[in-house]
């Protein structure tokens, strides 16, 4: 009996002893660093504490996303004052890349207010007077960045072409003549309704003013990397601060998730609420 007892005293001694668990983040906290990572795996990012941001579907507007998916995603982020980084981790149990008929590819975003303001615009991409900047990462434009050609060929492997006018060897490969053939059979590009970003990033900045007004930016400046595992992904975006936020220590963050495999694609997604933000102290 004594010897019960004197196990139970060490137990309860070493029990008082343990290092109780850390609480978990309540807010997104962009620490000061003088260099930003570039990708997922920088080393920079294990000592980051990481955010579990919970995610609802878009059911506010049409087309309206009526099945949930992703629950959840791990959120980082650290700036240099001038740009912030954002380290993006979730779930996903199929590798959804490559577009065409009926199939959607994996994506997500990252949203911030354009300027600081008493009255933070709606998260759901913000509202009249409310201008919000998003910065999208597409796993079909990763892919490209990471090799796969942009052509028919590499999305359409079984497809049979017997000719194209642009092909035709009377024109020049690259020549205007030849470009502006091949634009007249893309007419959703020559009118300007393909939303792709610059040749090598799998980025592209947008602004909106509420749902149905999205535009892509004059430039994009932000840039990504995208990684996949067995469990899902692992993205990083890094983008310029917008003019209102510079020199803020505080702000606040909204993103956004889409599992290709699950016909998620334009607004049909999972989506956040705004997160506070930490801006590593402001200027």
């Amino acid at each position: 009996m004594r010897s019960l007892t004197a196990l139970l005293l060490a137990a309860g001694v070493v029990a008082g002893c343990a290092k109780p668990a850390a609480a978990p983040p309540v807010e997104v906290d962009a620490a000061r660093v003088t260099t930003l990572p570039a990708g997922p795996a920088d080393a920079a990012w294990k000592s980051v504490p990481a955010y579990t941001a919970a995610l609802l579907p878009q059911d506010m507007v049409e087309p309206r996303l009526l099945q949930p998916s992703t629950p959840t995603v791990n959120v980082q982020a650290l700036t240099d004052g001038t740009s912030v980084a954002f380290r993006l981790v979730w779930t996903d149990d199929t590798k959804d890349d490559l577009p065409g008929a009926a199939r959607f590819v994996d994506a997500c975003a990252v949203q911030l207010p354009a300027a600081a303001s008493a009255n933070v615009p709606a998260p759901q991409m913000g509202e009249a007077g409310g201008t919000v900047e998003i910065s999208y990462w597409s796993a079909a434009w990763q892919a490209i960045v990471d090799g796969r050609p942009d052509t028919l060929a590499a999305i359409e492997p079984h497809a049979s072409v017997d000719h194209y006018p642009f092909e035709a060897a009377s024109l020049a490969e690259g020549s205007k003549d030849q470009k502006d053939m091949a634009l007249r059979y893309a007419p959703a590009r020559a009118l300007g309704g393909a939303s792709r970003p610059a040749a090598g990033k799998s980025v592209q900045d947008l602004r909106a003013e509420g749902s149905g007004t999205i535009t892509p930016a004059a430039e994009t400046r932000s840039a990504g990397k995208g990684v996949r595992d067995a469990s899902g992904w692992q993205v990083v975006i890094v983008r310029p601060l917008p003019d209102g936020l510079r020199g803020q220590p505080r702000s606040q963050v909204a993103l956004a998730i889409w599992d290709g495999s699950h016909g998620e694609v334009g607004p049909r997604k999972m989506r956040s609420v705004w997160i506070p933000l930490a801006l590593g102290g402001g200027a």
